[in-house]
């Protein structure tokens, strides 16, 4: 991985930044949960910097570290009484803008394909369509929240369309890391996401993106679809 041109690690520690900065907007402005997210920020980077995710051969992989823990955390929060209430919280309009991370992250996932980093199928030259995801984010939250001609019905529909868009390449990606799960691309495994800092992009983006659609939808469930 050290030979990959620098502009790709910037631009996904850009991405990363901008996916915890709307995040953060969302959570308006708390500054508790921007504290919690930097704390695991700083944890997976040393991983990462350490070469932890390298040692691949282990039993459980250790790169379940990367998801169990924000799957977990999301979970708590949909299952208790005060993560409801935060859930339900959340500024909607944020979230979507959130979203239009997407399409870095899909540019970087392309870079990183030239550069034998990681599998075709992870890009959309391949399986992954999830760039559709943030060339609409836009869209959705001007036609949805500023001129207000997408109905309720329209956003939850998007939003359940993207979540698929993300569950599929959370699968692929899975499936193609050189783990005893992998199923796919053995050939070129998906070793990115071992190094720092695109161990960052499922510890951390995919995680507040799957938030981002799961939180809205509840909220969009809870009131009158029209």
């Amino acid at each position: 991985m050290n030979n990959l041109p620098i502009y790709i690690n910037l631009v996904f520690v850009v991405t990363t930044i901008l996916a915890i900065g709307f995040f953060y907007k969302a959570t308006r402005n708390s500054q508790t949960v921007l504290v919690i997210i930097f704390a695991w920020v700083i944890i997976q980077t040393l991983l990462g910097i350490k070469l932890f995710y390298t040692v691949t051969y282990t039993v459980p992989p250790r790169i379940l570290l990367l998801g169990i823990p924000p799957l977990l955390t999301i979970a708590i929060l949909f299952a208790t009484a005060k993560g409801r209430i935060f859930i339900d919280g959340l500024n909607i309009q944020y979230l979507t803008l959130l979203h239009t991370v997407r399409i870095l992250v899909e540019i970087v996932l392309l870079w990183l394909s030239i550069n034998k980093a990681i599998p075709q199928l992870m890009t959309f030259e391949g399986r992954n369509f999830d760039i559709l995801a943030g060339i609409t984010a836009p869209v959705v939250y001007y036609f949805g929240f500023v001129k207000k001609t997408f109905s309720s019905k329209i956003i939850l529909a998007w939003n359940f369309i993207c979540l698929g868009l993300l569950l599929n390449i959370i699968v692929n990606a899975v499936l193609s890391a050189p783990t005893t799960f992998q199923r796919f691309a053995f050939d070129q495994p998906n070793i990115a996401i071992l190094y720092f800092p695109f161990n960052l992009l499922p510890a951390v983006v995919v995680p507040l993106v799957l938030l981002s659609h799961l939180a809205a939808i509840r909220q969009l469930l809870g009131k009158k679809i029209k």
